[in-house]
């Protein structure tokens, strides 16, 4: 089993890279998103989720995370949680269940601020892009997939999204085995880390 995290900023193009090593991986390759484990809001007020901070590493449940990606590479199945972004709240009710595979892919925007979670990973990767690049994959994001405002999104840019990637997401990179310029448009990169992938794969068989 090999496991790989794929860090980046918000907008970065992480989703593309790990969809492009899915593509090729197929069946052998499960992603466990950094997003479903973010800590239940539910109890806030209105208010208090609207300036909800999802850039900060405490934000994140990562003992459940950590906890989790130990019981997969011991061959055993999980309940991932199922996190909305609407309500900011995890669901009670709905889990999705993820099972062992060949390649383990954990992608988010601060799984490098982890030690613990860092300490799992076989092959570390950082998604980097210009922050023009970045901003406008965010807002078309929220807008279209989240139902926000661009006031909301560019005033959330401002105010934390920024701040919290030069404060804990660009320092990360240091961790990194693998950095990907150019973010998910950069084939040429994405292409070396699938061959770089199966050749592993073919060789651990």
């Amino acid at each position: 089993m090999l496991v790989i995290g794929i860090a980046g900023g918000s907008g970065s193009g992480k989703t593309t890279v790990v969809r492009a090593i899915v593509d090729q991986l197929k069946d052998r390759v499960v992603v466990i998103p950094q997003d479903s484990y973010y800590k239940d809001s539910s109890h806030l007020s209105e208010e208090e989720k609207r300036s909800q901070n999802f850039d900060h590493p405490d934000s994140i449940d990562f003992a459940l995370l950590t906890d989790h990606l130990k019981q997969i590479k011991e061959g055993k199945s999980i309940e991932q949680p199922v996190y909305s972004y609407v309500t900011c709240s995890r669901s009670k009710t709905e889990t999705v269940t993820v099972k062992p595979a060949d390649v383990i892919i954990i992608e988010g925007i601060l799984i490098f601020t982890c030690p613990e979670l860092r300490d799992q990973l076989d092959i570390k990767i950082f998604v980097d892009a210009d922050d023009d690049d970045r901003l406008m994959r965010v807002m078309s994001r929220d807008i279209i997939e989240r139902g926000k405002t661009v006031d909301w999104v560019i005033e959330r840019y401002s105010k934390t999204v920024k701040p919290m990637y030069l404060q804990f997401i660009e320092p990360s990179k240091r961790y990194a085995d693998i950095i990907i310029p150019q973010g998910g448009h950069n084939r040429v990169a994405i292409d070396i880390i699938s061959a770089t992938i199966e050749k592993s794969l073919n060789t651990n068989k």
